[in-house]
């Protein structure tokens, strides 16, 4: 099976300039880069809720609690979040008046006003990449992204499994791109 494609800087850089000129850019730029920065499945992310991500004061927690039920592999797991990855979400939270909405309530919304599932979130990811133009993308590209560039920064293999949430680290290796750059990179490190 074809793995979805990891993005380079360039064409994240691309698809979040597509999603800017978009209705619900906000919406959909928190998602994508909750994918990006946190390495979360859609499944998981379309699961948020309000409360999960900000606190009762409004402000995004330092680690959302994902709760057993909403992961693939049915245990909870804590999902560290970034500067990078606060600094979009405070942005999206203060564009949409998210901080207002009951904890209960999703934190992601259609443009019905209601909770994503995953196989919509998954979607319209597709719909953003082939927007963007990029081939071999999907929903999943998000999740290789933050672990392959975990592993490129020499995070150690049992912090990124315990990140990605996988239970065997030859399913964290699967996810790490490697590509000739890397490559040269690592031979020019031999004395």
């Amino acid at each position: 099976m074809k793995q979805a494609k990891v993005l380079t800087e360039r064409e994240l850089k691309v698809v979040l300039a597509v999603v800017g000129t978009m209705k619900h850019a906000a919406r959909n730029r928190a998602a994508l880069m909750l994918s990006h920065y946190a390495g979360m499945r859609v499944g998981e992310i379309a699961a948020l809720t309000v409360g999960d991500v900000l606190t009762s004061n409004g402000e995004v927690k330092e680690q959302v609690l994902l709760r057993a039920a909403t992961t693939k592999t049915g245990e909870a797991r804590a999902v560290f979040v970034s500067d990078k990855l606060r600094q979009e979400l405070e942005r999206y939270v203060a564009a949409l008046k998210v901080s207002a909405r009951p904890a209960s309530a999703p934190f992601l919304l259609t443009q019905k006003r209601t909770a994503f599932s995953g196989n919509t979130l998954c979607q319209l990811f597709t719909r953003l990449y082939s927007l963007a133009g990029i081939d071999g993308a999907s929903s999943h590209s998000g999740r290789r992204w933050f672990i392959t560039r975990l592993a490129h920064s020499g995070v150690s293999a049992k912090v990124i499994m315990t990140l990605a949430g996988h239970k065997h680290l030859t399913t964290t290796q699967r996810y790490i791109e490697v590509n000739d750059e890397m490559l040269r990179a690592a031979v020019r490190k031999l004395p």
